[in-house]
């Protein structure tokens, strides 16, 4: 993989549109692919987000995709080389990187979990899927400290009641300029709530010592199967919200989002139930079951800061227009989500 020195760094919406950073972009793309004897066959489809700008790039081998990633989230082309260094055939290996300038290219991974099933039939193929991520999680444990060297941020939960803080200080600005009354007392009850994330806190770290990393947007559309359907070859991808934190913190997405958008069901399902003792299955010798949903439940009310500072610093990458777009609201929904008796709250 190239890693050449960068002559920018920087990022951004204005910058990913204009017509000197994709000459650029492209240059490169087309050196790195030239390097393993592949060239590009027509012209390239973009899709550009705050926190991120994704090439859609036709080539001899198919199509490959090129990411460059906000300054915020640059750690995630660095962690392909940590999932290499544990063995990880659950992610994409790319064809190229550069950290510096945070750019990437990789590899087609084939149709998304959401693109291929719906309703119960995508509750199963996540159920086949999620002891392979766990599994990932346990294998990174060891390396928390190069996770956070590579500019993961830290969650944590020793570190939560602080981060509670910032994100309190990071959603006030929105819920003054556009929280509705209801919202605006719900934020007041929420930042009441500084002596339970200590608690919630301390019982997690009491419960469990385990620190991994947390996709933290784990839902169908980043889980990707081969063409033919074979979840047996499935990856995890786009790694750019990840955190530091107690591994089990990535079930608030995962199981939040298949009972709101794929099976509009309460709290107790037992599908939900299934799904969250599948991810379960590779840390069962850590501790009896009960504890273990203990922890996930603790692990994901914590996860919903994390969450919430996620979605600021990609809102507060997009520049001043930002209350324009729709995500801008999502840090505001993520913390007021704490006051929620679900653990999941809503995704």
């Amino acid at each position: 993989m190239s890693k050449r020195s960068a002559r920018s760094s920087a990022s951004g919406v204005a910058v990913w549109t204009s017509p000197e950073w994709q000459a650029l972009a492209l240059a490169w793309i087309d050196g790195e692919l030239a390097s393993v004897d592949v060239r590009r066959t027509g012209e390239v489809r973009s899709r550009v987000r705050p926190w991120a700008a994704v090439l859609e790039v036709p080539t001899t081998m198919g199509p490959l995709w090129f990411k460059a990633a906000a300054e915020t989230t640059a750690f995630e082309i660095r962690l392909y080389d940590l999932f290499s260094s544990v063995g990880s055939a659950s992610t994409l290996v790319p064809l190229a990187t550069n950290p510096e300038r945070g750019w990437m290219i990789l590899p087609d991974g084939g149709p998304s979990l959401g693109a291929l099933f719906t309703g119960d039939r995508l509750v199963a193929a996540l159920r086949a899927v999620l002891p392979r991520y766990g599994e990932l999680q346990l294998a990174l444990a060891p390396r928390e400290d190069d996770l956070i060297a590579a500019g993961v941020a830290d969650m944590r939960p020793g570190i939560m009641p602080r981060r509670f803080d910032e994100a309190l200080d990071a959603v006030e600005p929105f819920i003054r300029q556009q929280g509705s009354a209801s919202e605006r007392d719900r934020f007041r009850a929420v930042s009441r709530m500084a002596p339970t994330i200590e608690i919630w806190s301390a019982r997690l770290a009491a419960l469990s010592a385990l620190a991994s990393l947390d996709h933290n947007d784990l839902h169908p559309w980043n889980v990707l199967a081969s063409d033919d359907g074979d979840l047996a070859r499935a990856v995890f991808f786009d790694w750019g919200d990840s955190v530091v934190a107690h591994p089990f913190a990535s079930m608030l997405m995962a199981l939040g989002f298949v009972r709101d958008h794929v099976l509009a069901c309460p709290d107790d399902d037992p599908r939900l139930a299934g799904l969250r003792d599948a991810y379960l299955e590779p840390f069962a010798a850590l501790a009896p079951h009960r504890e273990l949903v203990e922890t996930v439940e603790l692990a994901c009310r914590l996860g919903k800061v994390a969450r919430a500072l996620t979605w600021d610093r990609a809102v507060r990458s997009h520049g001043p227009d930002q209350a324009e777009e729709d995500w801008a609201r999502a840090p505001i929904e993520a913390l007021l989500g704490l006051a929620d008796q679900s653990h999941l709250g809503h995704v």
